[in-house]
């Protein structure tokens, strides 16, 4: 008779992506997994593989718990600028929170971390800049196609701006005590969408 799993797959797997996006790949062990999910090793490799395998399952996770509430923001009907704005000075609000400070943004710290060596994880954020990227890029073009972004501006160039922009406020702020240093910085990228 097979056992049935003493533990839940779903809240295990979020508590590997806090340690995870608390302490990087590098700095976390398999007994730190142990530990942290309160289940034994040959349970974490019978559910999610190993460490490597599991550390990409977070990093899914993340991002389908972080995108939709952008997704929402950008494809609200109305106008499109004021939305773009939004999140763009959201990122740079919470870039400056004191948990962002301590944690970073876990895609952001996984590009840094992993981008250089690890295809699979690199694939990830890649993805992951793709789909922020074709967010952007749609409301800018929404955007002009409503009279709110100048015909001259490129929408394709300004998403991959903000993108670079959002993702280097994130590095900044693990680092910066001056807020306004990223304040300025994205008030100054966005000026580019008068």
């Amino acid at each position: 008779m097979a056992r049935t799993k003493e533990f839940d797959p779903d809240a295990a797997l979020q508590s590997a992506l806090e340690l995870f996006w608390r302490r990087g790949y590098e700095a976390t062990s398999m007994a730190d997994l142990v530990e942290h999910l309160g289940i034994g090793r040959a349970s974490i490799y019978a559910t999610f593989g190993n460490k490597h395998q599991l550390y990409l399952k977070a990093l899914d996770r993340y991002g389908e718990s972080r995108d939709p509430r952008m997704l929402g923001d950008l494809s609200q009907p109305g106008p499109a600028l004021p939305a773009v704005r939004a999140v763009v000075r959201h990122f740079a609000a919470e870039s400056t929170t004191e948990e962002v400070r301590l944690t970073g943004c876990f895609v952001t710290n996984t590009a840094a971390e992993l981008g250089p060596h690890d295809t699979e994880a690199a694939r990830r954020v890649e993805l992951s800049w793709e789909h922020v990227e074709t967010l952007l890029h749609s409301a800018l073009v929404r955007a002009q196609a409503q009279g709110e972004l100048p015909e001259t501006r490129d929408p394709r160039a300004l998403a991959r701006l903000l993108l670079v922009l959002m993702q280097g406020m994130r590095v900044v702020g693990k680092a910066s005590s001056d807020p306004s240093r990223i304040r300025d910085a994205a008030e100054q990228a966005l000026s580019l969408l008068d």
